[in-house]
């Protein structure tokens, strides 16, 4: 089983490794701001702030794709329970995984909105900061 399908198993394991994951949009503003320099020092603003975009979207890819693969594991897993449930309709442990498997995937469904947020978030600072230097392929 492959270690995304694993963390979609587990949502608080899960929530970790996003966790772990958005950490580089939490840091953009220190990031940009250590490379694009102020002042009468000039490096190359342009391909530091072209690096800084591809971490960024790359970060944000990875995300989304992890996100939608366990949505998609999670949608499986609350069909197959479903069809369970109908051969099955006195059986309360199984009631109990559906539902709980239902509200996981709320929850994931919730966190491509998070992710939305922090996409944006992390673009406009971005813009902010480097739109003088690197202009993004829209």
């Amino acid at each position: 089983m492959p270690a995304a399908i694993m963390e979609c198993a587990d949502f608080s394991e899960f929530q970790e490794a996003l966790k772990t994951m958005r950490r580089s949009d939490d840091i953009i503003i220190n990031t940009i701001n250590s490379v694009v320099c102020t002042g009468s020092f000039h490096a190359d603003e342009a391909a530091a702030c072209k690096d800084i975009f591809n971490q960024i979207n790359q970060g944000h890819e990875k995300r989304e794709n992890l996100i939608r693969n366990c949505i998609s594991y999670t949608t499986n897993n609350v069909k197959r329970l479903k069809v369970e449930r109908e051969n099955k309709t006195d059986d309360i442990q199984l009631n109990k995984s559906l539902r709980a498997e239902q509200t996981k995937l709320r929850m994931l469904q919730v966190e491509i909105s998070v992710e939305d947020l922090i996409k944006e978030r992390s673009i406009k600072v971005f813009n902010e900061k480097c739109r003088r230097y690197f202009k993004p392929p829209l």
